[in-house]
C-alpha cells in the first residue's frame, strides 16, 4: 500500500518549503541569482542543505518558486493600486507601484527583470511580464471604452509599456539607491505612449501625477 501523508505531515512539509522559499528570496535580494547557492539558502533558513534539496530539485527549481510567490505579491500590489479611477489615474498608479516597489528592492527586481537565469526560470519571467501587462491592459481597455484614451489595442499597448518600463529600470536598478527620480519620467512616458494629451506644467500638474515640487 502506498504511503499517504497525513494532513499534519503535509502541512509541516508545506511550511518547511515556504520557509526555504522565503530564505531564498532573502538571499536573492542580497546576492542576486548568480550569488545564490543552495548552502546559503539552507543557512538562511536554518536547515540542512539536504533539506533544501528534498524540497527543490535544484537552484532553478527553487528560484522558480520564488518567482511565483514574489510575482503574486507584486502583481496584487499593482492591481490593487490601479483598480479604480480614470485611465490616467490608473496607469499612473500602476507605473508608480511597479517601478517604485522595484526600486525599493533593486537586487531582487534585477533578478526578476533582466539578470541572466536558467531557461526554466526565464519561463517564469515571461509569466511575470504577462501578469503585469494584464494589470495595465485593464486600465487601458477601460480608458479606451470611456473615451479617455484614443482607440488602440489594449493588450499590445500594455505589453509595450511593461517592456519599456522594465528596460528603463535596468540602469537605475543597477545604480541603486539613486534611481527614484526615474519614476515621474516613466509616468510621463507611459501617458504619452497611450496618447494622453500633455497638460501645462506646474504645481497642479505635478500633484496629479504624484510628483512634488521637491522632485521637480
Amino acid at each position: 500500500m502506498a504511503y499517504r501523508r497525513t494532513p499534519a505531515v503535509q502541512a509541516r512539509l508545506d511550511a518547511q518549503a515556504g520557509l526555504i522559499v522565503q530564505a531564498a528570496t532573502t538571499v536573492l535580494s542580497r546576492s542576486g541569482y548568480a550569488g545564490l547557492a543552495m548552502a546559503a539558502v539552507a543557512a538562511e533558513a536554518g536547515v540542512a542543505t539536504g533539506t533544501v534539496y528534498k524540497n527543490f530539485a535544484g537552484k532553478a527549481d527553487l528560484v522558480s518558486a520564488v518567482f511565483r510567490k514574489v510575482v503574486a505579491w507584486e502583481v496584487a500590489a499593482v492591481a490593487t493600486a490601479s483598480a479604480t479611477g480614470t485611465a490616467v489615474e490608473r496607469v499612473t498608479a500602476a507605473v508608480e507601484t511597479f517601478a517604485g516597489r522595484a526600486l525599493k528592492n533593486p537586487k531582487l527586481a534585477y533578478v526578476l527583470l533582466v539578470e541572466p537565469v536558467d531557461t526554466v526560470v526565464d519561463t517564469e519571467r515571461l509569466r511575470f511580464r504577462r501578469a503585469f501587462a494584464e494589470a495595465f491592459e485593464s486600465a487601458v481597455a477601460e480608458g479606451v471604452s470611456r473615451g479617455e484614451l484614443p482607440a488602440q489595442d489594449a493588450k499590445n499597448s500594455a505589453a509595450a509599456l511593461v517592456g519599456a518600463i522594465g528596460e528603463v529600470l535596468v540602469g537605475p536598478l543597477a545604480a541603486a539607491p539613486h534611481g527614484e527620480s526615474v519614476v515621474p519620467e516613466l509616468i510621463a512616458f507611459a501617458l504619452r505612449a497611450l496618447g494622453v494629451r500633455a497638460e501645462p506644467s506646474g504645481p497642479a500638474a505635478r500633484r496629479k501625477t504624484g510628483v512634488s515640487d521637491a522632485d521637480a
